[in-house]
C-alpha cells in the first residue's frame, strides 16, 4: 500500500511539474482586414521576408517563442534571430519589437493595427483577432 501511494504520489509530482504546452495562436488588431493567414504567410513577417505587418516577439526566453519559431517558420529561435541580425546590419529592417508575455503581446498588437503577434490562446479576448492556429 505504502509503495503504490508513493508511486502515484511521485507521478502526479512529475506530471505537474511539466509544463504543460500552450497553444500558439497568431493575432492581429481586431479591426484588421485580415480574417485567416497561411503558415507561409505568416512567416513571412516574423523572418523579415514582408514588412506589410510589424512583428511582436516574445521574449527570448519563452517557451511560447520556442515552440512558436519551430512550428511556424521551420526554424529555431536563434536561427530567426541570425536572420534578422544581418537584415539589421544590412539596413533592411529593423528587429521586431519584443515584449515579456502574451498580455504584452495581445496590449501591443490591440494598439496598432499593423502589427502581428503570437500568443498562448487562452490569452485571446476581443481587442485581437486570431488568424492562424499552429499545429
Amino acid at each position: 500500500m505504502k509503495k503504490s501511494m508513493f508511486a502515484l504520489a511521485a507521478a502526479f509530482a512529475v506530471s505537474a511539474s511539466a509544463p504543460a504546452l500552450a497553444e500558439v495562436v497568431v493575432v492581429v488588431n481586431a479591426k484588421a482586414a485580415e480574417a485567416a493567414m497561411t503558415k507561409d504567410q505568416v512567416a513571412q513577417f516574423f523572418l523579415g521576408k514582408s514588412s506589410a505587418m510589424t512583428p511582436i516577439d516574445q521574449s527570448e526566453d519563452s517557451p511560447l517563442r520556442t515552440e512558436f519559431y519551430k512550428k511556424v517558420t521551420d526554424k529555431d529561435a536563434s536561427q530567426a534571430k541570425a536572420l534578422w541580425s544581418k537584415l539589421v546590419f544590412t539596413g533592411k529592417a529593423t528587429m521586431p519589437k519584443e515584449v515579456a508575455n502574451s498580455a504584452a503581446v495581445k496590449a501591443a498588437v490591440a494598439a496598432n493595427p499593423k502589427a502581428i503577434g503570437y500568443m498562448d490562446k487562452a490569452s485571446v479576448d476581443g481587442s485581437v483577432k486570431v488568424v492562424y492556429t499552429a499545429p
